[in-house]
């Protein structure tokens, strides 16, 4: 199979030929206690000699503790050399280092990459693992939802026989909850066969292991509709606690034995290697064709640019007619801001919020549904309906052990949350949403376990009003969601269906044409020219690519309707704070992204105001802004805008004010 010495000599060959540096590595490190990984690439040992790499996938058990125990011996082999550099620079470079020592504790971490991923057989979706599963070494990806503390279990026990004085080792068996098993009878392989059961324990040389279990669970974005995410347990051990996709051997542990109870076997990840894809977050491939195509769509708007971005704007939840204000506001939302960070380290978040407060039937729950489709991870959820973790973060009990449960926005940490209900939140999470909005971390003090979560999450919120919406009364009022949670979202747009005969008749054509499907050219037009595949690469290529920033217009522009809008605060004075302010900078960015730029202009400063304007009931600017409900798509919206930007300035440079723009 490998060759003259058996798999081990080839194993170690192996080890020496492509991991020398590793090795080296381990050997002249001073702490001889702790756990070292070899990280060993599976194509390498496919390349190597396939039929034992075969076997190490479909027989990990028997040969993980081979692989392990070849790192050990490849110590032995490079421990000269290793030597001879340790003395070179000790005596030449004066370096203080320990002495090298080969080490008791090496354990191979297998990596599967490249196509090996997409064969089912061996990277099967957690819903899909099945008995045919147990025991090869497989990869599962999945979301931590549950994380227990890190414990120290018993690694072996060593017992010496009575009678023909052999000693052996016992291993605890993660099948039978790490219990390490009275031994049955004498393992001695002499000639002569000792039927000893006596057995004596040797005491002093006890070896333990780190412990940990978590528990991932499939993600919602591989699911189709109606399905429901699968989770497994994932045992880690030693060098892989405290680091979280999972790859390893599955096997099955017995449920505990209750009385009158069936006995069931519970399926159970043990991990070989762990690799931590937070970082990536289902990155979207942008081929170079396709940001060519977005230039070369710049290029052809250039005397027109606010018509190429309502041409962008249209293919955001075209089925919905109209609403131009909104789908802007979710453009930019997605979008978001560039994150800034003081001299202190005090940050400043560039994920935008969104809440959407109106009637029933006016598409609210539309825009959540379209917005989770174009973001690269999106959690949908209900203010009530977000599982006994909530929003944010829970203690659980399981197995005895308190265990952190992930709610929807850590869950979605790097993405977007979309919240339909928002107000029929928990209470305990009305409490802490506030930390999560806006500082983005969640502070964890529960049964014990005190830690802080990240939530980098983007909010869209979704809600009905108490009743009949009363213009006079607040937004607070309305909504019975608190002032300080409501100053958490850049914009608040709300949605009322007031009777406008003209505007019903307008939707009313558009609904039907959709249902004739010849007539509607409308959105056969639209999904040729952006299709949500590509709006999604859009929406991810300028968020990724640009950092704009402001120029001295933008920023005079901004200013001065900072100033304004203190000195004519009413109702609105809770939302008009310093967190106005950044909101103001985060939607200027925002657009001068999604205007391909990486400079914010006048422009993108008075569009900004525009979608401040929009969430408040009394405009301090627009003399009459209209309902965000019945606002359209213009035929020339560059004309639109000189006009607005216009009346604007106007009201900027009245004479109260000292600096002119």
């Amino acid at each position: 199979m490998g060759g003259g010495g058996g798999p081990e000599k080839t194993l170690l060959d192996f080890l020496t030929e492509y991991y020398s540096d590793q090795l080296q590595s381990i050997i002249l490190s001073s702490d001889n206690r702790l756990h070292y990984p070899i990280y060993v690439d599976f194509a390498e040992a496919m390349e190597h000699d396939s039929l034992l790499a075969h076997e190490i996938l479909f027989e990990p058990t028997e040969y993980l503790p081979v692989f392990d125990n070849a790192a050990k011996l490849a110590q032995e082999t490079v421990y000269e050399k290793v030597t001879e550099i340790w003395k070179h620079e000790s005596c030449n470079e004066g370096v203080d280092r320990p002495p090298p020592s080969i080490k008791e504790f090496v354990h191979v971490r297998i990596e599967i990459r490249g196509p090996m991923l997409d064969n089912p057989e061996f990277c099967p979706s957690i819903g899909r693992v099945r008995v045919k599963h147990r025991g090869i070494l497989l990869t599962l990806k999945g979301t931590v939802i549950r994380s227990g503390a890190v414990k120290m279990i018993e690694g072996e026990r060593e017992y010496e026989c009575r009678k023909c004085k052999y000693r052996f080792k016992v291993h605890p068996e993660l099948e039978s909850r790490n219990s390490i098993p009275k031994p049955m009878f004498c393992p001695s392989k002499k000639q002569k066969y000792c039927e000893s059961t006596s057995f004596q324990l040797l005491e002093g040389n006890k070896v333990c292991h780190d412990y940990q279990e978590i528990k991932i669970q499939e993600s919602t974005q591989v699911l189709g509709v109606g399905a429901i995410p699968r989770s497994i347990p994932v045992i880690l051990q030693d060098d892989l606690v405290d680091v979280v996709k999972a790859g390893g051997v599955l096997t099955a542990k017995w449920s505990p034995d209750l009385k009158d109870v069936r006995c069931d076997l519970e399926p159970v990840l043990v991990a070989n290697y762990v690799r931590r894809i937070n970082e990536i977050k289902l990155d979207i491939e942008i081929p170079d064709e396709v940001i060519l195509q977005f230039k070369n769509f710049w290029s052809e708007f250039k005397e027109a640019p606010l018509s190429g971005r309502n041409a962008i704007l249209r293919a955001i939840c075209p089925q919905v007619y109209g609403l131009f204000t909104v789908k802007l506001a979710v453009a930019l939302t997605l979008i978001g801001g560039v994150q800034h960070v003081d001299a202190s380290g005090t940050k400043v978040r560039g994920e935008s919020h969104l809440l959407l407060v109106g009637d029933p039937g006016t598409g609210k729950s539309q825009f959540l549904k379209f917005a989770a489709k174009l973001s690269k991870r999106s959690v949908i959820t209900t203010g009530l309906g977000s599982t006994s973790a909530g929003l944010t973060v829970t203690a659980v009990k399981d197995g005895g052990e308190w265990m952190l449960e992930a709610g929807a926005l850590v869950l979605a940490d790097g993405g977007l949350c979309c919240i339909d209900e928002f107000d029929s939140m928990r209470e305990h999470d009305r409490a802490t949403i506030h930390e999560a909005m806006e500082q983005q971390t969640i502070s964890v003090a529960k049964a014990g376990l005190v830690t802080t979560l990240s939530t980098r999450t983007i909010v869209f919120g979704a809600t009905n009003p108490k009743g009949q919406y009363d213009p006079d009364q607040s937004l607070s009022v309305n909504t019975t969601l608190s002032g300080p949670l409501i100053s958490r979202f850049d914009i608040v747009l709300v949605l009322l269906d007031t009777k406008n005969p003209d505007w019903d008749k307008v939707v009313s054509d558009h609904i039907l044409d959709q249902v004739e499907t010849e007539n509607d050219k409308f959105h056969e037009d639209i999904s040729k020219k952006w299709p949500l595949s590509l709006l999604r690469r859009y929406i991810h290529f300028v968020k990724g690519y640009f950092r704009p920033t402001l120029t001295k217009e933008a920023e005079n522009v901004i200013s001065r309707y900072y100033q304004l809008q203190r000195r004519s605060a009413t109702e609105n004075a809770a939302r008009t704070t310093v967190r106005m302010l950044e909101s103001l900078i985060r939607l200027a960015q925002a657009h001068a992204r999604l205007m391909f730029r990486n400079e914010v202009t006048r422009l993108d400063a008075i569009t900004a105001i525009l979608c401040i304007e929009s969430s408040m009931t009394t405009s301090a600017i627009v003399d009459s802004f209209g309902n965000a409900l019945h606002s359209n798509f213009t035929d020339d919206p560059d004309q639109e805008y000189a006009t607005q930007e216009e009346q604007i300035l106007a009201k900027l440079n009245s004479p109260d004010h000292i600096i002119s723009i």
